[in-house]
C-alpha cells in the first residue's frame, strides 16, 4: 500500500515538473481560471508550483554536472 502511494505521488512530481518544462518552453499552461471551485483552484496551483520548483531544481542540478553541457 505505502510503495503504490509513492509511486503515485513521485508520477504525480513528474506530470507537474513535465508541465512547467512545457510552461517554460511554450508559455502554455493550464487554464486555471475554467476550475469552478476556488479550493480546488487553489490545490492545482500549488501542485503546478512545486513542478516549476522540481524542474529549476533539475535544471541546477543538471547544470553542475559535467555530464550535461548547455546548448544554445
Amino acid at each position: 500500500m505505502l510503495g503504490k502511494l509513492v509511486h503515485i505521488g513521485f508520477d504525480a512530481l513528474i506530470i507537474s515538473a513535465f508541465l512547467a518544462g512545457v510552461k517554460r518552453n511554450t508559455g502554455l499552461t493550464p487554464k486555471l481560471s475554467d476550475v469552478p471551485n476556488k479550493d480546488v483552484r487553489q490545490l492545482l496551483q500549488t501542485y503546478l508550483g512545486i513542478g516549476e520548483y522540481v524542474f529549476d531544481f533539475a535544471v541546477v542540478t543538471f547544470g553542475r554536472l559535467a555530464s550535461f553541457e548547455r546548448k544554445h
